[in-house]
């Protein structure tokens, strides 16, 4: 069985509206509030602002 904890996957969204987004996991009891983190965004060819979404 795998251990519980206080770490989450959450789905990373593209603030510039191309859709692309990346997966990663946070932990909940140290991060309360959405994760907004800069990464790169290959469909807009620049580094944005990514912003914690909805996990399909």
């Amino acid at each position: 069985m795998a251990k519980k904890g206080p770490r989450v996957k959450v789905r990373m969204v593209s603030s510039a509206g191309t859709g692309y987004c990346y997966y990663t996991q946070k932990n909940t009891r140290n991060t309360t509030e959405k994760l907004k983190l800069k990464k790169y965004d290959p469909i807009a060819g620049e580094h944005v602002e990514f912003v914690e979404g909805k996990l399909k």
